[in-house]
């Protein structure tokens, strides 16, 4: 049987290997998923595409389970939102991996509306949840979409805010599109969708709320947004991730200000410190976010945190996981494995105390770009590897 149309481009991202960097590669360079399945994999790895993805995407045929699953969308109210759609949002589209559709519920704001995340811990505390809530209403007021991720605590309390001013709010599922997680927040998300908003997945149907799927869902959080405020994150808080995808899509990011006698808010300060612009007011986010407004009413992707100070809140190296770092640079130069090789070509790279820029990096591993950013990513998270400015990077 013939692969429907929307079945490749479900299958544009179901064959293995194919990533949502590789997959924006290919839709740049050939235009739709039919173009590609139609290619041989000489061609397709002539863009830039390694021959065992390129022979991979050439012997896919599985595409059955990709029609039932199409199939499945009007049941759950959902339907197909493609790149090449128009009503794909702008922002999301400009990032470097774009997902090549996602599964959408609701409305999809009109391009002319922006977008501020607000996101935080799901353990928040009285004084957070209410800084959110008042946050997402008073965005949601001004104009804005306010865009979280459906999570206890921070999430919940911004999506509510701005449900609460009569405003829009679009969550972002780290679930399939048909799976509300948590369970209890069913009904806050029906009232998104009743109130014009969307709820946005890019997993496939019926796909359970796992950890690895939250910081894949997190850059669309950002990758949306002109901005991302950060409300209560401790040390190690998936919203820190959120933070540091958003530096690497040039948006903005904003923290709010916690008592350092706890540790709910010990990430969001040090983001402060780093950089990040402090946030005890809509107003602090409104008088940043302004020149870039006035600038360009229609590039969102272009907006946000081209500012030094804001490109100084990625270097949230932490001390006090030194001696677990070189426990884990330890543990990575003696494996034999065969998916360790590539962080420890970057870890030896690094072995002489001295700060590398990434191209360096990139250069002297021998890996592309895409791995070597992503590894840097994972590794600073394990407090193996700091950021300093200007893209420069240590052992930690």
């Amino acid at each position: 049987m013939a692969a429907s149309a929307d079945s490749l481009w479900l299958a544009l991202r179901r064959v293995p290997g194919v990533g949502p960097r590789t997959a924006h590669v290919l839709l740049e360079k050939f235009g739709t998923p039919e173009k590609v399945f139609s290619l041989d994999a000489a061609e397709i790895a002539a863009a830039g595409v390694q021959a065992k993805v390129a022979r991979a995407i050439t012997a896919f045929r599985d595409f059955e389970p990709l029609d039932r699953e199409l199939c499945e969308l009007p049941r759950v109210g959902a339907r197909l939102l493609r790149w090449s759609d128009g009503d794909y949002p702008a922002a999301l589209r400009e990032i470097p991996d774009p997902p090549p559709y996602l599964f959408v519920r609701g409305k999809a704001p009109d391009s002319d509306v922006r977008y501020v995340a607000v996101v935080g811990a799901r353990a928040a505390s009285d004084a957070g949840r209410r800084m959110a809530r008042r946050l997402g209403f008073e965005l949601a007021a001004k104009g804005f979409a306010v865009v979280s991720g459906l999570a206890r605590g921070i999430d919940a309390e911004a999506h509510q805010g701005a449900l609460d001013a009569g405003g829009t709010t679009v969550a972002v599922l780290g679930s399939g599109i048909d799976v509300i997680y948590p369970a209890e927040h069913r009904p806050l998300a029906e009232a998104i969708l009743a109130n014009d908003g969307a709820i946005f997945s890019e997993l496939p149907v019926g796909t359970d709320p796992r950890p690895e799927n939250f910081p894949t869902r997190n850059r669309i959080i950002s990758g949306l947004s002109l901005g991302v405020v950060i409300v209560e994150a401790a040390e190690k808080s998936g919203s820190l991730i959120t933070a540091r995808m958003a530096l690497e899509q040039n948006r903005q990011v904003f923290a709010v200000p916690g008592s350092p006698l706890g540790g709910k808010s010990s990430g969001s300060n040090r983001l402060i410190k780093r950089g990040a612009v402090l946030v005890d007011c809509v107003e602090d986010v409104l008088e940043e976010l302004a020149p870039q407004l006035a600038e360009s009413a229609t590039k969102p992707a272009a907006i946000g945190g081209g500012s030094t100070k804001a490109g100084r809140s990625s270097h949230d190296s932490e001390k006090s996981r030194g001696s677990t770092g070189a426990k884990s640079v330890e543990r990575i130069l003696k494996s034999g494995d065969a998916t360790v090789n590539a962080a420890k070509a970057i870890i030896l790279e690094l072995k002489d105390d001295s700060k590398l820029h990434v191209d360096a990096l990139i250069e002297a591993s021998g890996l592309d770009a895409q791995t070597v950013l992503r590894l840097l990513l994972e590794l600073e998270l394990k407090g193996i590897v700091a950021q300093h400015p200007g893209k420069l990077f240590s052992l930690a």
